[in-house]
C-alpha cells in the first residue's frame, strides 16, 4: 500500500488527526507489532481528540470570555469569599445547564465574580455547551442600535441560541438606563399597549 496517497486522502477527507497518527505509527519500530485493529483504533482516537480540541477552541473563541484562562480548577477556596467547595464542584458538573436553570453570582466589588463566571463559562464549553460573555451596558447599547438598524430579530435569535449567556457588570449607568428606556418605549409602541 502506498503511504503518500493514503495520507493525501486522509487530509482531503478532513482526517488530519488520523493522518498525523498514521505518520507517527509508521515511523515507530514498535508499531509493527500492532494489529490493524489497534492501528485503526489509535488513529480514530487521535482524530476524535483533535476534533474535540478544535471544537473547544472554537467555543472558547466564540464565548469572548473576559478572563480566558479562568477555570474551575484554579478557584482559590481559601480566600474569604464564602465559596463552598462542594457546591462549586457540583455546579461544575453542569447539571444546571442541562436543566436550563440559571446561576447568579453575587458579591461585593473585587471579590472575583467576573472571574468565577468566566470559569463556569469555560467549564460549560468543556461540557460542549455554547457560551457568550457580555457586559450588560454593551448589550443594551447593541440592542438599542439593533432596533434602529433592523438587526433586532437577528440579535435576539443569536442570543437565544446561546446555551450559557454570561451577563456581567449590572451596575446601572446613565446610558444603560437610557437604552433600556428606549427599548421599553419601542416595544410598547410596537405592541400598541398602554399608549398615553
Amino acid at each position: 500500500m502506498l503511504t503518500h496517497p493514503t495520507l493525501d486522502q486522509m487530509q482531503t477527507l478532513g482526517l488530519a488527526g488520523m493522518a498525523a497518527a498514521y505518520r507517527q505509527l509508521a515511523e515507530q519500530d514498535s508499531a509493527a507489532d500492532l494489529s490493524r485493529d489497534e492501528w485503526l483504533g489509535l488513529m480514530l482516537d487521535r482524530e476524535a481528540a483533535m476534533r474535540a480540541d478544535r471544537r473547544l477552541t472554537n467555543r472558547l473563541a466564540a464565548a469572548k470570555l473576559r478572563f480566558v484562562d479562568a477555570c474551575i480548577e484554579d478557584i482559590d477556596f481559601a480566600a474569604r469569599r464564602g465559596l463552598d467547595r462542594r457546591n462549586i464542584l457540583q455546579l461544575a458538573q453542569g447539571a444546571w445547564l442541562k436543566a436550563h436553570e440559571n446561576l447568579i453570582v453575587t458579591g461585593q466589588t473585587g471579590t472575583g465574580k467576573t472571574w468565577l463566571a468566566c470559569a463556569f463559562g469555560r467549564q460549560a464549553a468543556r461540557l460542549d455547551h455554547s457560551v457568550l460573555y457580555l457586559r450588560v451596558p454593551r448589550l443594551f447599547e447593541d440592542l438599542a442600535l439593533a432596533r434602529l438598524d433592523g438587526r433586532f430579530p437577528r440579535l435576539i435569535d443569536k442570543l437565544a441560541r446561546v446555551q450559557l449567556l454570561i451577563l456581567d457588570d449590572w451596575a446601572p449607568t446613565r446610558s444603560m438606563i437610557s437604552s433600556a428606556s428606549i427599548s421599553w418605549r419601542s416595544s410598547k409602541s410596537a405592541t400598541g399597549a398602554n399608549r398615553p
